[in-house]
Formats: structure tokens, sequence, C-alpha cells
């Protein structure tokens, strides 16, 4: 009997959902839906109604070299991300200097500005007649080049990669490298042993957010180089050209081969433990 009252008492005083919790749960699920409804609707419709064009889409030579092309390219522009972006983010991590917030202001402008201006800025430094277009011509070129592809891409995408390194950098305590400084070691050895594996996964992130951001790149690279055509210049050709029933089958290929190599790159880097700072 005296179970079963405890029992009961315990029933009475288990809370009621926050309101507020409810309400952010609803909001969650309209975002959710409103992605997986807009994504899953386009590949379950093309596999439905016309899956020969989406097999004969996957074994198409264009097709198939436009998407490895992005993925090519998204991969080289995140490399050069990483020379350049750990380091600028160690600095904004580590160091306080007047004009700091300018300075990551200027980082981040490549986020807001809307990527048609980017490309024609672009335009303007790397092509033909460019500011350093012209006098690299000679050795390199950009435009409708795969080294405009990278450069476009390199520019929309390098801020999420030094952000989130940044990031990273801030969250491991500076009493590590200076204990690793004090027992003898050289700045480069601790940063290289100490700060940089403790960092890892901070930059391991960037790197995928810096990769899926450079592939699905369309705006600034149609302005620069439009040839040879990535995946999403594809895509956007062959609608003006032939409709909707042409370039969905491409689009509904190049969702599914991104979408597997992130899904299996997030797995793989799903178990790795990396200890920040408390």
């Amino acid at each position: 009997m005296l179970r079963k009252k405890q029992t009961g008492h315990m029933l009475t005083n288990r809370k009621a959902p926050e309101p507020l919790m409810l309400v952010f749960l609803f909001l969650a699920l309209v975002l959710l839906l409103f992605v997986v409804v807009t994504l899953a609707n386009m590949v379950i419709e093309q596999v439905v109604t016309d899956l020969p064009a989406l097999i004969n889409a996957a074994c198409e030579k264009s097709v198939i070299k436009s998407i490895s092309l992005s993925m090519y390219a998204g991969l080289v522009a995140t490399l050069i991300s990483l020379v350049l972006g750990i380091p600028a983010a160690y600095i904004l991590a580590r160091k306080d200097f007047f004009g700091k917030g300018f300075v990551e202001s200027v980082l981040d402008i490549p986020v807001v500005v809307p990527h048609t201006v980017a490309g024609i800025a672009l335009l303007t430094i790397f092509g033909a007649n460019g500011l350093l277009g012209a006098p690299l011509e000679s050795y390199i070129q950009f435009r409708d080049a795969f080294a405009g592809i990278v450069i476009a891409m390199l520019f929309v995408s390098a801020p999420f990669l030094t952000n989130s390194v940044r990031e990273g950098f801030q969250n491991i305590d500076p009493r590590l490298e200076n204990t690793a400084r004090s027992l003898g070691a050289p700045m480069w050895k601790a940063f290289l042993f100490v700060t940089l594996p403790l960092a890892a996964r901070h930059i391991l992130a960037g790197s995928i957010m810096c990769w899926a951001r450079a592939i699905s790149e369309f705006g600034a690279v149609v302005i620069i180089a439009y040839y040879p055509m990535i995946g999403p210049t594809l895509v956007y050709d062959r609608y003006l050209s032939y409709g909707l029933s042409a370039s969905r089958p491409i689009a509904v290929l190049l969702i599914l081969v991104t979408l597997t190599i992130f899904i299996a790159v997030r797995l793989i880097s799903a178990g790795w433990r990396i200890y920040d700072k408390d």
C-alpha cells in the first residue's frame, strides 16, 4: 500500500513539459521538415517518376566530369584555406592588437557579400586585364580555367574554416603551450605538437564546412570561370537549355553524391574525442 502511494506521489511530482520548450521543439521540427521535405521531395520524385534519367545522368561523362571537378576544386580550395587560415586563426585567437575587430570583420565579409558581386570583384583582380591576372597571364590563367574555380571557391569558403579553427584555438589553455615552451620546446614545436592536435576537432569540422561550401558555390564561379563546368554550373546550363526535366537528374545526383560523402566524413569523425579547455 505504501509502495503504491509512493509511486502515485512520484507520478504527481513529475514535471510537465515547459511551454517554451514545446514551442522550441515545434519550431525546430518546422525547420527540419523544411530542409528534409525540400530535398527528399526532389529525390523521391526523380526516382519514382524517371529513374532511367537518373541512371543515364550517373553514366554521362560530362556529368561525372563536372561533379568530379567540383569535388577536386573544393578540396584544393580547402587545402589552401588550411594553409592560410590556420595562421590567421591562431593570431586572432592569441593576440590582441589595434584593429583586431576590423580584421575579423574583413575576413568574414565573403559570407555576406552576394556571390555574383564576389565573382565580379575576383574578375577585376584575376581577369586577363586584372590587377594580378594581367602580370600572371603568361604563367597562369584564371578566366575560364581551373585556377579561377579554385579562387572563387576559396573566397567564399575560407571564413568557415578560419572561424572554426579560431574557436578551437580559443578553447585551448595557453598555459599548455607555455609549459611546453618552459620545457625547452621552441614555439613551432609547441604549436605543432601541443596546440594543433588539441584543435584538431575544430580543424576537421572547419575543413568539412569549408569543403561543403566550396563545392556548392555557383555565383562567384560562374562569373570568373563558366568553363570548365562544375556540378552547379552544369545544372544551371542544362536548366536554361533544356528545362527542369534535363537539369533535375543531375541536381539529384549531385545531392546524393555530396550528401553521401558528407555523412561518411561525419560518421568517421564522430568518435574523435579531443580534450578541450573547460
